[in-house]
């Protein structure tokens, strides 16, 4: 994906209102913090990949959820969950990840139960060291974008890569 067309895009959302702008690879978004947006990198010739967080933080007193998002790197981006049924790992779109009020919802890459963002019909690979927006909508904090950094997911305590994502 050419990155002057995504800076361009974001731009213009930027200029028309519909997106708070974000400096910083953590954002804010009223009461809720939104930790480090990643994406892994996609296989080749694939035209799906994933988008993570860290975590949703919500330091409020008030419940809200994470209802929607879209990208211009994709035709579409739904909400997963991936959950084991036994010793199979299911994954289901969903509406909506609940966001309890003072409490934490990570989004990671690798667990076993939890929530990710899906892309599908990808313009070109994800490749890592892109960036790439992504407008998330929550049904109380509004309509707020993030920059996305795609990244090889590290195995904890090593140094070596793992490209293990499979849908």
């Amino acid at each position: 994906m050419n990155r002057r067309f995504m800076l361009l895009g974001l731009l213009g959302l930027l200029g028309f209102g519909l997106v708070e702008p974000v400096l910083a690879h953590d954002f804010k978004a009223g009461e809720l913090r939104v930790d480090h947006p990643y994406a892994t990198p996609s296989a080749p010739g694939l035209k799906t990949g994933a988008v993570y967080f860290r975590a949703i933080r919500n330091r409020g007193a008030q419940n809200d959820r994470l209802l929607s998002a879209s990208t211009p790197v994709a035709a579409r981006v739904e909400i997963h969950r991936m959950q084991m049924d036994g010793d199979v790992m299911r994954m289901r779109a969903v509406d909506a990840v609940d966001l309890p009020a003072k409490s934490e919802v990570k989004l990671r890459h690798g667990a076993q139960d939890g929530h990710h963002l899906m892309l599908f019909e990808l313009n070109a690979p994800l490749k890592d060291g892109d960036r790439f927006p992504v407008t998330l909508r929550f049904e109380r904090a509004g309509t707020h974008a993030v920059m996305v950094w795609v990244q090889t997911p590290r195995r904890i305590g090593t140094a070596s890569p793992t490209s293990e994502h499979r849908h």
